[in-house]
């Protein structure tokens, strides 16, 4: 059964050099199952995307990240990409959304080099997640539990390691958030 997230909204944190496919799949599953995504950024217009080391498509983004609220939202999906994870990591108003989103109990997807942005947010201590194999070190060092499989779910937190294991990411995704209620909808 596939879930349905009607009226569910989704933060996509992401600027140049996110993994296209980290990004494009993910939101296309939700959007599916009936979820508003907004794409998220430091900058206007539109974001590159590559396909590893090869530029792909561009893709526009919805609104400026400076002027979103964590309060806005109901989860947040954190594509890969280490140009995009690297950049975003250490840009306050990221940090801080995180953190507001992770006080709130709310839902997060992160594939890939996302978990930089958990480390560098000071959320990462205690919890269990994968991730692309290179940054597993961060990870410990950060006081997380590191884990080889394709895709791990803790608590509010589903992460996954790199585009091979997005249909079970997007799987493991949306039966997360489906268990969370959409803002403005009643008590969590």
């Amino acid at each position: 059964m596939i879930a349905e997230l009607p009226n569910f909204r989704v933060a996509v944190l992401a600027t140049d050099g996110f993994e296209e496919a980290e990004l494009i799949e993910p939101v296309r599953a939700l959007k599916e199952a009936g979820a508003r995504v907004e794409i998220l950024s430091s900058k206007m217009g539109q974001i590159q995307a590559f396909r590893h080391l090869d530029k792909g498509i561009a893709v526009n983004v919805d609104r400026l990240l400076n002027e979103a609220q964590a309060s806005e939202y109901d989860a947040v999906l954190l594509p890969g990409g280490a140009l995009n994870a690297d950049t975003l990591r250490m840009g306050p108003k990221v940090q801080s959304f995180l953190q507001q989103m992770q006080q709130a109990g709310k839902p997060f997807a992160a594939i890939c080099h996302a978990p930089w942005e958990l480390i560098s947010a000071n959320l990462v201590q205690g919890r269990t997640l994968t991730s692309y194999y290179t940054i597993q070190d961060d990870i410990r060092n950060a006081g997380g539990n590191w884990l080889d499989r394709e895709v791990v779910v803790d608590r509010n937190w589903v992460t996954s390691r790199q585009p091979d294991d997005i249909p079970a990411f997007n799987q493991e995704m949306l039966n997360l958030f489906a268990q969370f209620t959409p803002a403005g909808s009643g008590s969590r």
